[in-house]
């Protein structure tokens, strides 16, 4: 699919349908929306999609995204001469058009940068942060005292709305590796807005999915089912206001943090622009202009991990993906994978994985508002010690329990604290893109809303939705919990986005993932897959996946399932098909990534299937 199933939010964008006869009379507030208009399908007018491809071979650059439009215009920078940094911003302002229920200017992401003139990494941390003055109470209903029920009451509100990172993450990206402006990067997006992407059928779907949400909200349901009805597949989205708010943007890259624009979100938030007679309570947020000045997009150094002789560079906290899939790498550091059986791998990358989400759950947070022990966590001493879990032939009882990070000595004598069971709330919405340039630059890029529309408030006349990131936060207040909800904070993410070298330090592999907490399990089944089962990079993207995250089933694709339930029962996992809370959705991830082989040549590789393939090409293909 080209974009997530689940919850999907609106923008104030004007949501046209190009039609030959008059639009539909408005509906009637509150009604739902229609499945046809009252223009019948044959008046829709049909428009060209571009095709997918999955795989492309080349050389000179590569860009590879979900959706074949943003991948053009990314690749159309790399051909002007525009670098690596360049074409990955150009690509993420076109999925906030084509893909506003996963991403765009309203929500955050963390992007790692490879420099090929220096041989450095650098990483920006675009996490959105919780207003100041929000209480530690702010998920509690105050009529009744408990937690308000979490989608879609808690999602669908005010209280879940963090200050957006995204647009900053593009002006300092820009500004520090960049070569062309940001006004540049943005027009060919404001034109597609302008001019509107193909309605497919997952876009439809996941519109019918929220609509009890959309409704909820004047602006939603103005941009996303006007005239009461669903988008049309085939027909043509187009989003005037964000073509606006782009070019805006691009002529004040402060937009987003000073001025009119941080006001009209904090009265937004603070203040939703609820429809009549929706049956949802809405929670109010705490969103003051304050907190946009104070926003900063944090350049940080990537955290290092040493595996099969290559390094290993993601995202250090807010992120956990990092260290999450570092760890687990260093505890199967020690295991020959390429010798044994399928079934046998699977059960030690299971078991790896349970293990560092262990650790993840009770020393993982926000390190600028808790103490991460982000080297031990990263130390090969520790994830030896931590492998002393890990039992060949048997799997262990979920949840295991995380280590000890302040006794460890690397044998198996040390006792470990208590088991956590972590909460898990994050969504499987989420784009993730990757770029490479002729000069040896590499960019790995993952940038969300968190549900699937956010919190499905459009900002009234800007074409964007606003995020629910601050749901991510533990939802029930304990001071020993390191992701619980503090002013000014960036709620725990799993988004892992990943570059590794060649032991000459030289770029090997760029790869990221949506899928909410899958995507630290996603990103390590395909490095296992290809550094140690010997597959290609196509292959370990198209082979099915399982999740463990330390719990006491392990979700699985069907075509996993099929191939490896037997087998992996006989350790004694329980498999279970995948899918959440949020979603039927069987599939695992939305990979994209890229490989740099001899003398420059690429492999640019997005899905071939999942979520409905995605889009990777290449400068001069072979």
């Amino acid at each position: 699919m080209r974009r997530t199933l689940v919850a999907v939010l609106g923008t104030s964008l004007a949501t046209t349908l190009v039609v030959t006869a008059p639009p539909p009379a408005p509906a009637t507030p509150g009604a739902a929306p229609t499945d046809t208009p009252t223009t019948t399908a044959s008046t829709v007018a049909k428009a060209p999609q571009l095709p997918k491809r999955a795989t492309a071979i080349g050389r000179g650059g590569g860009v590879t995204s979900v959706d074949p439009d943003a991948t053009r215009i990314g690749l159309n920078v790399l051909r002007r001469g525009g670098n690596a940094v360049d074409a990955a911003v150009a690509t993420a302002a076109a999925l906030g058009v084509t893909e506003p229920y996963s991403a765009g200017v309203g929500g955050g992401g963390y992007f790692v940068f490879h420099d090929g003139r220096t041989g450095r990494t650098h990483t920006i941390d675009g996490r959105e942060t919780a207003p100041s003055a929000i209480p530690r109470n702010a998920f509690v209903d105050p009529a009744t005292g408990e937690p308000y029920e979490f989608t879609p009451d808690l999602v669908t509100s005010g209280v879940s709305v963090g200050v957006p990172g995204t647009p900053a993450t593009w002006r300092t990206a820009l500004r520090r590796w960049g070569t062309r402006p940001l006004a540049r990067m943005l027009e060919p997006s404001a034109r597609l807005a302008e001019r509107g992407f193909v309605v497919d059928p997952t876009f439809r779907s996941q519109t019918q999915d929220n609509v009890e949400r959309f409704r909820a909200f004047t602006s939603t349901r103005k941009l996303f089912l006007e005239g009461g009805a669903l988008p049309r597949v085939g027909s043509r989205f187009k989003n005037p206001d964000l073509a606006r708010t782009y070019r805006k943007l691009g002529r004040d890259p402060q937009l987003f943090y000073r001025g009119a624009l941080p006001r009209q979100i904090s009265k937004t938030v603070r203040t939703p622009p609820v429809a009549p007679g929706t049956d949802l309570p809405v929670p109010r947020g705490y969103l003051r202009p304050v907190d946009f000045r104070r926003y900063r997009a944090k350049v940080q150094a990537p955290t290092r991990t040493r595996y099969r002789g290559m390094t290993v560079l993601g995202m250090a906290p807010s992120s956990s993906g990092g260290t999450t899939v570092g760890e687990a790498l260093n505890i199967l550091e020690k295991s020959n994978l390429r010798r044994l059986s399928n079934p046998a791998y699977l059960h030690r990358y299971l078991e790896a994985s349970a293990l560092a989400f262990a650790d993840r759950a009770a020393y993982v947070g926000d390190s600028s508002k808790v103490k991460v022990p982000v080297n031990t966590l990263l130390s090969q001493k520790y994830a030896d010690e931590r492998a002393c879990g890990l039992d060949p032939d048997t799997a262990a009882t979920k949840p295991v329990p995380a280590g000890n990070v302040r006794r460890f000595d690397g044998r198996c004598a040390t006792p470990s604290t208590r088991a956590t069971d972590d909460e898990d709330n994050e969504n499987i919405s989420t784009t993730h893109l990757t770029t490479a340039d002729r000069w040896g630059n590499v960019v790995s890029y993952t940038l969300t809303i968190e549900q699937t529309g956010g919190s499905g408030i459009v900002v009234p006349g800007r074409g964007f939705l606003l995020n629910n990131e601050l749901t991510d936060f533990s939802l029930v207040y304990d001071p020993a919990d390191r992701n619980r909800l503090q002013p000014g904070k960036r709620p725990r993410s799993s988004m892992s986005p990943t570059i590794v070298l060649r032991p000459n330090g030289k770029p090997f592999l760029a790869v990221g993932s949506p899928g909410g907490s899958t995507i630290i399990t996603t990103v390590l089944q395909v490095l296992l897959n290809r550094l140690d089962r010997g597959m290609s990079l196509p292959a370990s993207v198209a082979a099915p996946r399982a999740t463990q995250r330390n719990t006491a089933t392990v979700s699985a694709e069907p075509a996993f399932l099929e191939r490896y339930d037997a087998a992996l029962s006989a350790y004694g996992h329980d498999l279970v098909p995948s899918g959440d809370s949020f979603t039927s959705a069987a599939e695992i991830g939305a990979f994209t990534g890229i490989e740099i082989g001899p003398r420059g040549r690429l492999t640019v590789v997005a899905e071939p299937k999942r979520r409905g393939g995605g889009s990777a090409r290449v400068v001069t293909p072979r």
